[in-house]
This record gives structure tokens, C-alpha cells and sequence, in this order.
């Protein structure tokens, strides 16, 4: 089954493609140029590097959030356009859940961060077990950093995302156990993106591009602004 996976939710942007669990091909960036001018002239070099059209593909999926909500919107937009005029379908997961992916192999719990500012990340942790599937243990969700070194203060839990650095600066005294991932596993792949969706595609879970859609866990800037306005200054 080949699947073309897009990953856009932070910093950085990738996209691979996929036969089942075999890596084809795989582009990674993080050089600070706007996903609007990567994302796609990498997966058209890409495929255009192994011989494929979109069409002869299987599906697409993406990381639909929690992140960067122009990152996210790119990402979503971006597989929407490709399933839609392909009529291939598409699948959105997890952008903290394909972090987990990266540690496939390892053992332990995986603390999934990603930065959400104002003394916020966006995180779901994950158990590992040297083999299969991450198991889950929190659903997505946004907290401050010390609500999160509060839940993790006594484990050895390994940080991995692009929040993975300032959460270990900052809780490294109150929870003396964590661990970074090593640096090339840090931050969000594609092919994470690619193996969080696999079982759906093989279970026939799959979506449309009319039903995909971003899942952001909070209101961007602009509406948070608002609603303070709205309710004197107090967001409820």
C-alpha cells in the first residue's frame, strides 16, 4: 500500500512515501523557509524521483495537530487538494501521536511536547515496549509546563518534539529522570505520519477529502484576543 505522508505541524516539513512499512523515499527540512514554499515541491520532486503520480498512489495522510496552526492548515489544505482531485482517500492523525513513531524500538514512556507559548505545550505521552504500536496513555491536550512536570516528576520519561528542549530547561531540577531523544529523532517525521496512519488505511478508516479537517486543541491568537475583548479581558 503506498501512501504519500506529509508532516507540517512545527518547524520543520517532510514528506515520504510509503509501501506499507517500507520507506520509499523521504524529503526533511528545517531551514526556516514557510511550509507554503516546501511542502509541495517536495513531494513533486519526490514522487518525480521515483517514477509516480498521485494518482497511482493509495492515499495520502498528514498531521492534522496539534501545532502550528498555519503549519497545520498547510498540511490539511495540502492533502485535501491531492485527495480530491485524485479521488483517493486520506487519512489525518495525531501530530503528538507520529512523535511516538519515532521511538519505535525503545522501551519506556515517551512525553510527546510541542512549544504552545505562553508557558504552554501541547502533549500526549506513550508507552513503548521494544516492539508494535506506542501505547497511549493521555489523550491529546494543552498544559502548562509545570501541570506536566507535576504528572512526570518521578518517571524517566524521554522528551521528544519541538518542545522537547525547553521542557527539559525548564523541569530537568523538579524531574531529574528525563531524557531527550536523541537529536535526529526530535522533531515530527513523515514517516511517523505514515505509520500512525497505516492501520486505519488497512482497517478501511479512512476519510474523504471533504471530511479531513485540522484539530487544533486551542483557538488561534486572534480569537483568543477577541474573546478577552469580549468577556473583559478574561478568556473563558
Amino acid at each position: 500500500m503506498k501512501i504519500l505522508s506529509f508532516e507540517s505541524s512545527a518547524v520543520s516539513a517532510a514528506v515520504c512515501l510509503t509501501d506499507g512499512q517500507k520507506l520509499v523515499a523521504a524529503s526533511f527540512q528545517n531551514c526556516g523557509l514557510t511550509h507554503s514554499r516546501t511542502l509541495l515541491p517536495m513531494a513533486e520532486q519526490l514522487l518525480d524521483n521515483v517514477g509516480l503520480t498521485p494518482r497511482e498512489l493509495d492515499g495520502f495522510a498528514v498531521a492534522a495537530g496539534p501545532g502550528s496552526f498555519t503549519g497545520i492548515r498547510i498540511g490539511v489544505a495540502t492533502v485535501k487538494g491531492l485527495s480530491f482531485g485524485t479521488d483517493k482517500p486520506c487519512v489525518g492523525v495525531s501530530t503528538l501521536e507520529t512523535m511516538a513513531y519515532n521511538l519505535i524500538g525503545m522501551t519506556g514512556t515517551v512525553s510527546c511536547v510541542m512549544d504552545a507559548r505562553a508557558g504552554q505545550v501541547y502533549n500526549a505521552r506513550f508507552r513503548l515496549n521494544g516492539t508494535g504500536a506506542p501505547e497511549r496513555l493521555t489523550p491529546d491536550r494543552a498544559l502548562t509546563i509545570a501541570a506536566l512536570g507535576e504528572e512526570i516528576a518521578q518517571n524517566g520519561e524521554i522528551l521528544v518534539g519541538d518542545g522537547a528542549h525547553l521542557c527539559y530547561t525548564k523541569l530537568t531540577q523538579t524531574c531529574p529522570h528525563l531524557v531527550l531523544a536523541p537529536a535526529h529523532l526530535v522533531y515530527p517525521s513523515a514517516y511517523g505520519v505514515a505509520m500512525a496512519a497505516l492501520p486505519r488505511f488497512l482497517a478501511g478508516e479512512t476519510q474523504t477529502a471533504q471530511q479531513l479537517d485540522a484539530v487544533y486543541l486551542r483557538k488561534p491568537q486572534a480569537e483568543q484576543m477577541r474573546d478577552r475583548q469580549k468577556n473583559g479581558g478574561n478568556v473563558k
